[in-house]
């Protein structure tokens, strides 16, 4: 069970902590990475490095922090630290999908029909693409793509992506009644409802990766398919990292749970996943809409 903090008056500042230097280390291992694979220098392969010192950094720190708050260090102005710094948190995950739903809407809206020579960009349709029809979905007019002609199926919006949003909007209830069950002290129905939601994450995931691959072997749809291509599947996969993400640490706050850990006052790492997991059902709802449905 979470205690009360031995000395209330104190904000507890940690001292001689090795876990930014770590973090920094592996984020530059992902950079180095990232460049080597976007310049074929290297394979998949590596990203392991930076990926596996991630996740040592992120099992050491948060231990650390589990173990402070276990024993009482953090009092209620640390608590409120937490709150705003996830809420910045999320704010800049906001902000991070609205970049990628911002190049949507503007491919969408205004470089696919100036491409077609809609406006005062006439001349592109009348000497540069000619045969080109400026429609929604497209790959452009060089018709990008793996196969030869350039052409490809989109995934339909009322099969998988469906099903997906009724899970997730599910799991946004179930997180929800957890939460209720955490604060009525209902330990059994905080346990029960808390594995529901984290493994409909993990359905959710299983679905997404299911319907890449029929997207890869069957439809011609890849990040390489035009403009259309590559907006599916930034926001679609950025979003399935955010839900695989999401439904780890639901994960881990639930075998918390089951060691006895929170009170129905002192909770603030269930709500801080809470946050989180609701803030993903939203985006999901935006790119049901707006990616698969409109």
């Amino acid at each position: 069970m979470e205690h009360a903090p031995a000395n209330p008056a104190k904000y507890y500042i940690p001292h001689g902590t090795q876990w930014p230097i770590i973090g920094s280390v592996a984020l530059f291992c992902l950079m180095l990475g990232a460049a080597s694979v976007l310049n074929d220098w290297a394979g998949g392969w590596a990203f392991i490095p930076g990926a596996a010192i991630l996740i040592y950094m992120f099992f050491g720190w948060f231990s650390t922090v589990i173990d402070e708050n276990q024993r009482g260090i953090y009092n209620l102005d640390v608590d409120r630290s937490f709150r705003m710094g996830m809420i910045w948190f999320i704010f800049s995950e906001v902000m991070f999908f609205a970049v990628f739903f911002g190049a949507l809407f503007y491919a969408r809206t205004f470089s696919v029909p100036w491409v077609g020579g809609e406006g005062v960009k006439i001349f592109n349709k009348l000497l540069l693409w000619p045969h080109y029809s400026a429609g929604w979905p497209t790959n452009g007019p060089a018709h990008l793509g793996p196969r030869a002609d350039g052409t490809f199926e989109t995934i339909p919006a009322f099969g998988v992506p469906a099903l997906n949003t009724l899970i997730l909007l599910t799991s946004g209830v179930t997180v929800t009644i957890a939460h209720h069950a955490l604060r009525a002290s209902h330990r059994g129905v905080l346990k029960v409802f808390l594995a529901l939601t984290f493994l409909l994450g993990f359905t959710f995931v299983f679905l997404q990766a299911r319907e890449y691959a029929e997207a890869f072997t069957e439809k011609g749809l890849t990040l390489g398919t035009g403009i259309y291509g590559s907006t599916f599947f930034m926001l679609t996969g950025f979003h399935g990292l955010h839900v695989t993400i999401g439904a780890i640490m639901l994960t881990v706050i639930w075998l918390r749970t089951m060691r006895g850990h929170f009170t129905p006052e002192r909770h603030f790492a269930f709500e801080a996943v809470a946050w989180y997991w609701h803030f993903v059902d939203v985006v999901w709802l935006g790119l049901f809409v707006f990616v698969y449905w409109i």
